[in-house]
This record gives structure tokens, C-alpha cells and sequence, in this order.
């Protein structure tokens, strides 16, 4: 923090400095009362974050307009709608800044990336920064691109999205204009990003760097995401929000990322138990890598225009045919008169068939009765019009080859269910039936292994459960941490955004204070230019200015004045003879009340005094008392004026 944290007020104490509390606690219907209303009057959802930085940050802007319950700061927000303005500066904390942790912006400049750019060589890429405050983060990302890729090509092919619910954050953003302290974290080799000199104070990024950044307000509880997204940065916003409500913002962000798509946290947010949607990438600097689901929808290929139509049916028909005849299992085709009338190329090879076997009746081919008598199979699938199936049939090749296949008669219709044939189809199953044997064989192995391995299971069964045990009791804790340090960052940001509105309000206090030595110089050289003495006093006599002329006069030191009553100096002025001369100037009317209309001007009371000057010498001076006015009928104080004259 910086030097500003003396004056801070902390959270907890009046305004006054006193130890009682600023808001008394409150119940949870009150609080939700006031969230519903907040939800319903400006659309900010803020029922999913956590309920005691919620609390803390609301009691603090309670307490700065003096409300001492939710009811009746609900109260003012029904009546002061400007007042939500500020509650929204309060609740949403927008601190951030150019490459904040600087180890994880190096390892994503370094090796996030350079392998998202080899992934995706050319063609658009895209990026999400949720949560991107007043977008530093998003145009930090866009600087290390604007490295990789050049300037020119981050125009073309990338796409940055940049989302807040706050709008007032989003429209600085926007202009992406920045103070000399909050450029501080950007890396000499990015200046070459910033535009030269300087405009109210401000520095602007260069138009292309702020064209690749499209900024919106999105709410990542309520609104749907950006979906196709290549790399996601959604940091320290997660930690705001309950356990509940991450989990529907995190499966929202791993429906927005690509398959390839890499997720980057802040150094508060773990994933702990979100194993299913990320895998980690680099934990200790928060890079997390989609875990791909596997699902994918399957679009067919668009069929052929309709003027294609004509010309498409016979190359249709030509590929059936051949996809028939390549097909690696073997089959037959028989007319509805029982005429063999298509082999494909695998039949031919396994039941020797030939040429001048096509438009013979099939009976009368030895396939009709070896390996199996297909005759009853082939009547029983055209009687009944359905497939008709003989498993695991025995079949000796000329070689003597053994195989087992199985047999299936499917009758052929037409759109109208009329029979125009049947095709005979021959699956070879021997390696699944062999495999099916030395499964078998193997089972009975595994079985005796595993009557040895049960007794083993009995005794692990009883070390697993003991373990389980202190999993779970360490998994407890290390959600309890994981809460805890969320906390902390989550206080650590407040205090930061504190420390920002301290830092301004010194930067304000410090331009008073220069302005204020510098008429407090002015007014000294003033004093110092006049010939002669001159004491200033307040409503109660006490000398408040005391020039060098009035010092050389009775040899009085300012330091010695300043302060001390008139009356009570010792100077060689009879100042018995000024009292009456200066009440009358403290109090003019003697306490009657001022007639309407400006006051009339005095020119003081003037009188001439016999005197002794410092170095004991007689003098005559001339002394003229004039009120001091900071309200027409209000006098401050008086001007004595003390001029040597003889």
C-alpha cells in the first residue's frame, strides 16, 4: 500500500473514528431483499458471489452514506437511482494492469502461444478475455500476438473478445487511453505499441493494436458465451463468485473453447474439483487445457442439386455396385426365380465360383448345399420376408483351410414389398471364434488367478478404505485452503482498489497543497514589499501574519509574534490606545444586525501614536486599522497598518 494508508478509515468503524459498528448485522432475507431489488432495477445478478465480500464491500458504501441497515439502504436506493452508480464502483472491483504476474505472462508469450499458432498455422483465430475490467488485460494479449504475428496480420486473423457487466470500466476501455502510472507494467519492448506524447496526461495505444480488441458487457452467470474460442482469460473473477455459481461459469467456458482451447486463471483459482472440464496445462502459473468430451454432431453431405439429379442416379448406381463387389465379405445375389444373378469378388475366391455360373438356377450350384444346405434357408427368408440366420458353420477351403462362418438369407423388396430377391451373405468369423476360444481358455486361467488375487483384494479392500479416508480428510482441507486463499486475494484486491482511490485523492491533496504554498509566497512577498508594518490578527487578537518591516520596526521576530495576542507584545507602541480602535473594527455595528444590501466599504480608523523603535529611539507613527472580511458582514479579523512618520 502506498504512503496514503495513514488517513485510511477500515472497514468496521464509523465514519467519527469511534469503535462502534457502522452497520449492524443483518439478516439473510434482508440482504437477498436488497440483491433481488438490485437485479430487477439495473440487470447486475450479484446473488451468485460470495456472501461475506458481498457484505463487506456493501457495508463499506453503507457506511460511507450513513445507512445502518440493508432495509434502509434499499430505502435510498428507491429514491437516489444515481446512488447505484456508486455501489457499483463499490462491489465491482476493478483492479488489473499490463502483464500482471509477469511469470505467467511469460509462459504464455513463451509456450501457450507459439503452440496455438503451430495448431492453427493460418485461418482466424480467437480469444476471450471475460472479466477485462478497464482492458489492460486484453491489450497486454493483444501486444504479445502483435509479436508473433506483426501488426498486419493481427488485423486480419485475430480476433479479440473483451467482456465486463461494468459499462463505465468498458467505455475506458474503449478508449484505451492511460495514465503514466498505469503504463509503469508494460516492457520496453512494447512501447512501440503506445502512441507518442501525451494528451491530458494520458497515453493511447495505436489504432490497430485497439481495432483487434471488441469490447461488450457480458455477464458470465446469466449471459451465453463466446463459443469457438481459442484461448480464454477469465482472471481473479471466479473467486468473487460462490462454489455453485463457478461451476455453471465454468462449464460455460469449456463450452466456448475449441477442443485445443486453453483456459487462463488467476493465481487464486485452482480447478480443484472440476477434473472433467480441464486438465492442467501449467498449474502453478494457471493454464488449463480443454478436456475434450469427444461428442460431435455429424453433418451428412449436402445430396446433389436437382439439376444434377439425372446425371447423379447412374454414378450412384455404379458405386452401390462396386461397394457390392469390393466388400471384404462374401456374398451372393439370387433372383426371385432362384437364378444366381451377382457374386462379388470375395464369394468368387471362397466358393470358386465363376462367370458361367451368373444366370444359373442356384440349386443347381454346390454352393446351394456345401458348406451348409441353403435351399431351406433361402425358402424360409422368401416365404417370411425377413433375414434368416445359421450361425457358425463349418467350411474347409480346397486347401484345406478351415473356417467358420456365419449365414444370413435377407430377402430384397422393392418400395412396394414385392419380392425381387434374395441375398446370401457369408461373414467369416473364424478369428472371432478362435479369439472366442482363447478367451475362454484364458478365463478359466484368470479365474484360479483370481481366487489368489480375491484374498489380496480383502486385505487392499481394508487399506483403500483407510485411505479413502484421509483423501477425503485432505481433499476437506484443501478445498478449505483453496476458500481461503480466494478470500485473501479477494481482500488483497479491495485493499488494492482502496490504495488506487487513496493514491488519486493524494494526488489531489498534493496539487491543494502546491497551490496554497504558492499564494502562502505570494502573500509573504506581499508583506515583504510594503514600507510599512504590518500585523494581521484574527477575531481573538492572536497575530496571524507579521511582516520583516514591523520586525525592523520593534525588533520582534515573526516566530515571536505569530500567535501571541496583540495586546500582550512587547514592543514600544502604547497598544492600550489600539484596543478600542481594533473592537471597533472586529465589530462594527456592535453586534446590531447588518441592514439589507451589501455592506458599506471601511476604510479603517486611523490615528498617530507617539512610539519607541527598537533601538529605543522616539518615533511618531501613523496607525491604520482595517477590518479583514471573509463574508460581507462577517470580519475575520483586522490589518494594522504602523507607518513611521517623524
Amino acid at each position: 500500500m502506498g504512503d496514503g494508508d495513514a488517513g485510511q478509515e477500515t472497514e468496521g468503524t464509523r465514519p467519527d473514528g469511534s469503535d462502534e459498528p457502522a452497520v449492524a448485522p443483518e439478516d439473510g432475507a434482508a440482504l437477498d431483499a436488497l440483491l433481488v431489488h438490485i437485479r430487477e432495477a439495473r440487470g447486475f445478478d450479484f446473488t451468485g458471489y460470495k456472501r461475506a465480500s458481498l457484505e463487506r464491500r456493501l457495508q463499506r458504501r453503507m457506511s460511507v452514506v450513513g445507512s445502518t441497515s440493508y432495509e434502509d439502504y434499499l430505502d435510498r436506493l428507491l429514491l437516489d437511482r444515481d446512488e447505484f452508480t456508486a455501489l457499483f464502483d463499490t462491489l465491482l472491483i476493478n483492479v488489473t494492469s499490463f502483464f500482471r504476474d509477469t511469470e505467467a505472462w511469460q509462459y504464455l508469450t513463451e509456450s501457450v502461444v507459439p503452440d496455438l499458432l503451430a495448431r492453427k498455422p493460418t485461418g482466424p483465430l480467437r480469444f476471450w478475455s471475460a472479466g477485462c475490467a478497464t482492458g489492460q488485460e486484453p491489450y497486454s494479449l493483444a501486444m504479445v500476438l502483435a509479436d508473433h504475428l506483426g501488426v498486419e496480420e493481427l488485423r486480419d486473423r485475430v480476433k479479440i473478445y473483451a467482456t465486463d457487466v461494468d459499462e463505465d470500466a468498458l467505455a475506458q476501455a474503449r478508449a484505451a487511453s492511460y495514465h503514466e502510472r498505469e503504463l509503469a507494467g508494460l516492457p520496453a519492448s512494447a512501447a512501440r505499441y503506445l502512441e507518442p506524447g501525451t494528451r491530458r496526461g494520458l497515453r493511447s495505444l495505436l489504432p490497430d493494436v485497439r481495432r483487434s480488441v471488441i469490447f461488450g458487457r457480458n455477464d458470465l452467470v446469466q449471459d451465453a458465451p463466446i463459443s469457438h474460442v481459442d484461448l480464454l482469460l477469465c482472471r481473479n473473477t471466479l473467486m468473487y463468485l460462490t462454489a455453485q455459481t463457478q461451476d455453471v461459469v465454468l462449464r460455460r467456458l469449456h463450452f466456448a473453447l475449441e477442443p485445443h482451447g486453453v483456459l487462463f486463471l488467476g493465481k487464486a483459482e485452482m480447478l480443484l474439483s472440476h477434473g472433467s472440464l480441464f486438465a492442467p496445462l501449467e498449474i502453478k502459473r494457471r493454464f488449463f487445457r480443454k478436456v475434450d468430451d469427444g461428442q460431435r454432431v455429424r453433418t451428412a453431405p449436402p445430396g446433389p442439386a436437382a439439376a444434377d439429379a439425372a446425371s447423379y442416379a447412374p454414378l450412384q448406381r455404379d458405386l452401390v455396385t462396386e461397394a457390392m463387389l469390393a466388400s471384404p465379405t462374401a456374398q451372393v445375389v439370387l433372383d426371385r426365380e432362384g437364378r444366381l444373378v451377382v457374386t462379388n469378388f470375395r464369394a468368387d475366391v471362397l466358393f470358386s465360383l465363376a462367370s458361367r455360373d451368373i444366370g444359373q438356377p442356384f440349386a443347381d450350384l454346390p454352393l446351394s448345399y456345401r458348406p451348409v444346405e441353403l435351399g431351406p434357408v433361402v425358402a424360409q427368408a422368401t416365404r417370411e420376408r425377413r433375414a434368416v440366420r445359421v450361425p457358425d458353420v463349418d467350411h474347409v477351403r480346397a486347401g484345406g483351410e478351415r473356417l467358420r462362418l456365419d449365414v444370413q438369407a435377407v430377402p430384397l423388396l422393392d418400395g412396394d414389398g414385392q419380392l425381387l430377391g434374395v441375398s446370401v451373405v457369408f461373414e467369416d468369423v473364424t478369428t472371432q471364434r478362435q479369439l472366442q476360444t482363447e478367451l475362454e481358455h484364458a478365463n478359466r486361467q484368470l479365474g484360479l488367478a483370481y481366487e489368489e488375487l480375491q484374498s489380496s483384494n480383502e486385505e487392499l479392500e481394508t487399506t483403500n478404505e483407510e485411505l479413502q479416508s484421509t483423501v477425503e480428510e485432505l481433499e476437506t482441507t484443501n478445498e478449505e485452503l483453496q476458500s481461503t486463499n480466494e478470500e485473501l486475494e479477494t481482500m488483497n484486491e479491495e485493499l488494492q482498489s482502496m490504495n488506487d482511490e487513496l493514491h488519486v485523492t493524494n494526488q489531489s491533496l498534493q496539487e491543494r497543497t502546491e497551490e496554497i504554498e504558492e499564494l502562502n509566497g505570494f502573500m509573504g512577498a506581499v508583506l515583504s514589499s510594503l514600507p510599512a508594518g504590518v500585523a494581521v490578527v484574527d477575531g481573538d487578537l492572536r497575530v496571524t501574519a507579521w511582516n520583516e518591516r514591523a520586525e525592523d520596526l520593534w525588533g520582534v521576530r515573526r516566530h515571536e509574534a505569530v500567535g501571541q495576542h496583540l495586546l500582550a507584545l512587547d514592543i514600544g507602541l502604547p497598544l492600550d490606545a489600539l484596543r478600542s480602535m481594533v473592537r471597533d473594527r472586529l465589530d462594527p455595528d456592535g453586534g446590531e444586525a447588518h441592514p439589507p444590501g451589501p455592506p458599506a466599504r471601511d476604510a479603517g480608523a486611523v490615528t498617530t501614536l507617539d512610539a519607541v523603535n527598537r533601538r529605543g529611539r522616539p518615533v511618531r507613527v501613523q496607525v491604520t486599522v482595517t477590518p479583514l472580511r471573509n463574508a460581507p458582514d462577517q470580519p475575520a479579523g483586522a490589518v494594522v497598518v504602523m507607518d513611521v512618520v517623524g
